[in-house]
């Protein structure tokens, strides 16, 4: 029986964490791969009240870290590299661009790394000043000190290769395509079925609820806007959009049953996403395995994901636009039912998980040999 590789997998907030994009993707891959690999998540201590060391065959570490809005990831990683290195892995992928210096760790210990950098996060709001410097400085190490690099979007591909000089893997993020269960679901906040808009993602700038809010107020729309998220630390910004008072607003905070979430995604009317910096978002590839239609920002990501226009339709970066696009939505019944139809359709090959964790899968083997110099296996 051959031999099963040790993975260790650092930068989420641990397993089975399923609320953020990264600890989804962790969640997705690892469930998937746990049967070639000895898969170990390290998990952030503070979030866990119940601690077992293994779940479903997944090893699970709890390292302590600092937890605030700026240190707890960073703190948390480099504890966590230092520990798988010192522990008999074989391979360590670690998540989030952020944590590019830390790939010389285990340089030094000859053991093979992989990274998946996400988008740009240095120009994101919410990184201002120093944030974003060290969040460009770190992508920049993370394309010298990682041995592969992943982005989950050719766009993204391209803008590492022309700002860093260096080429990387594309694995696309995963989606899981469901139809509506229980619809009844979403009565807890007087919901019913296509009479609201929905938004989904955290409560910062650069998902720019703000500016999807106002102008949904400012249309002539009788329907809602719900608006799913939030943020787990005190935030001004957040703050002052969730103390807006409208009938026509409902801020349900985080969701974190996911069926419940995903009766949201299916009986909404037009899903509205305004995520600007990511590669292959989370929440929009999940609105397109839910059947929703789709009115998304307009940026070379979003595009990518959508097909320039096949999948949905796009609003630009400014207020007027989001209220003449949502009007045209409210005339334009028929064409949402068919955006509803086909969105699924875009779910392809490239965002099936099966797929993406055998990419994975071959990226680690890949590496694993190279360092043992056994050739394939």
């Amino acid at each position: 029986m051959p031999k099963k590789f040790n993975i260790s997998i650092i930068g989420v907030k641990g397993y089975p964490y399923v609320y953020g994009g990264y600890e989804t993707f962790v969640k997705e891959i690892s469930e998937r791969l746990s049967d070639k690999y000895n898969i170990t998540i390290y998990c952030h201590k503070s979030l866990f009240s119940y601690r077992p060391k293994n779940v479903g065959g997944i090893n699970l570490v709890y390292i302590p870290s600092i937890e605030t809005k700026v240190l707890s990831q960073p703190i948390h990683s480099f504890f966590s590299i230092i520990h798988a290195c010192l522990s008999k892995t074989d391979l360590i992928l670690v998540v989030n661009s952020a944590n590019g210096p830390y790939g010389i760790i285990p340089k030094l210990f000859k053991i093979p790394t992989v990274i998946n950098v996400d988008g740009l996060e240095w120009l994101r709001p919410k990184w201002k000043g120093l944030g974003s410097l060290y969040y460009k400085f770190a992508s920049k190490m993370a394309t010298l000190f990682y041995d592969q690099i992943i982005n989950d979007s050719d766009e993204m591909r391209k803008i590492y290769l022309e700002l860093f000089k260096k080429d990387s893997k594309v694995i696309a993020y995963g989606a899981n395509v469901r139809k509506s269960k229980s619809p009844e679901l979403i009565k807890k906040w007087n919901l019913k079925q296509r009479e609201y808009y929905l938004v989904v993602g955290r409560l910062i700038p650069d998902n720019n609820a703000d500016l999807i809010i106002k102008g949904f107020l400012k249309s002539n729309s009788k329907r809602k806007l719900v608006i799913v998220g939030d943020v787990h630390y005190k935030d001004a910004f957040a703050s002052d959009l969730k103390n807006l008072a409208n009938k026509r607003l409902i801020f349900t905070g985080y969701v974190k049953d996911q069926n419940i979430l995903a009766e949201l995604y299916h009986n909404c009317y037009v899903y509205v996403h305004g995520h600007e910096f990511g590669g292959t978002n989370p929440t929009m590839i999940k609105a397109m395995a839910y059947g929703c239609a789709i009115l998304a920002l307009d940026t070379v990501f979003n595009r990518e994901m959508l097909q320039n226009g096949k999948f949905g339709i796009f609003f630009k970066k400014e207020f007027f636009s989001i209220t003449k696009m949502i009007e045209y939505c409210e005339k334009e019944n028929i064409m949402m039912d068919d955006f509803r139809y086909k969105s699924v359709k875009g779910i392809t090959r490239k965002y099936n998980w099966d797929y993406v964790s055998g990419q994975y899968s071959e990226v680690f083997k890949s590496l694993i040999a190279k360092r043992n110099k056994i050739g394939k296996f």
